[in-house]
């Protein structure tokens, strides 16, 4: 009877890796069509009057793209967005991330990424992250972690690929600090953003507000910040 050997830590980032070359070659047709003078976007009716969204013919190419590259790869149980109403222990489910940062991906800035994780339900039915990936194509930067195997940034350049292991700040007070913070588009919720900045002053070296909350939240995992805070971050 042949043996099953027990999946370990690299095998978990030799995975990721893989995934994070399909990631890349999504966000480079993502990158191609942001690049191209045309209107990326429509707005959407899907609550408009609670601010102003945006509907991306490329979140549909992107599914479709990595959903049907990753079914040959590592397929599991399928992907989070068609999952059964109840699942159990042990069971992994892939969540394909739509472009977070829509407004910079439309207003033709750098800052956005696409995004891709597995989960897997463990021992008290909740869903743990045990992969998870961020890529920001018009940046050539990739974050990617795994599980039990560290996170690492990976970085594009001209002299080639540059890989280092993700560490975070160490530092432990907000003065002198670098922060980063997120807004959202409901009114209210950006207001309590700004107030909670306006009352940080004079404290941090300096505040930004750049964005998406998922490339804010790495550069916070690779000390770039010091920290990030956004009210009301919803499924972020």
């Amino acid at each position: 009877m042949e043996e099953t050997r027990e999946e370990t830590p690299q095998d978990l980032r030799n995975l990721a890796l893989k995934v994070a070359g399909l990631l890349e070659e999504a966000g480079q047709h993502a990158l191609h069509d942001q690049l191209n003078p045309r209107n990326l976007a429509q707005p959407s009716a899907e609550n408009a009057d609670r601010g102003p969204r945006y509907k991306l013919e490329v979140d549909s190419k992107i599914l479709r793209f990595m959903s049907s590259r990753i079914a040959d790869i590592a397929h599991f149980d399928g992907f989070w967005t068609t999952r059964p109403a109840e699942s159990r222990p042990g069971q992994r489910y892939w969540y394909i991330g739509k472009i977070d940062g829509v407004i910079n991906y439309v207003r033709h800035m750098s800052e956005w990424t696409v995004t891709a994780a597995l989960f897997e339900f463990g021992p008290d039915n909740e869903p743990k992250p045990i992969i998870g990936i961020v890529h920001a194509p018009a940046l050539g930067l990739t974050y990617l972690a795994a599980r039990g195997a560290g996170a690492v940034r990976i970085h594009k350049t001209t002299v080639g690929e540059k890989r280092d292991k993700v560490v975070p700040s160490m530092t432990s007070s907000l003065d002198g600090s670098v922060l980063g913070y997120g807004m959202s588009f409901l009114p209210g919720e950006s207001q309590r953003a700004l107030d909670v900045a306006s009352s940080l002053a004079g404290r941090p070296a300096d505040i930004k507000r750049v964005g998406p909350a998922s490339l804010d939240l790495c550069k916070v995992a690779d000390g770039t910040y010091d920290a990030y805070f956004e009210p009301m971050l919803h499924v972020w």
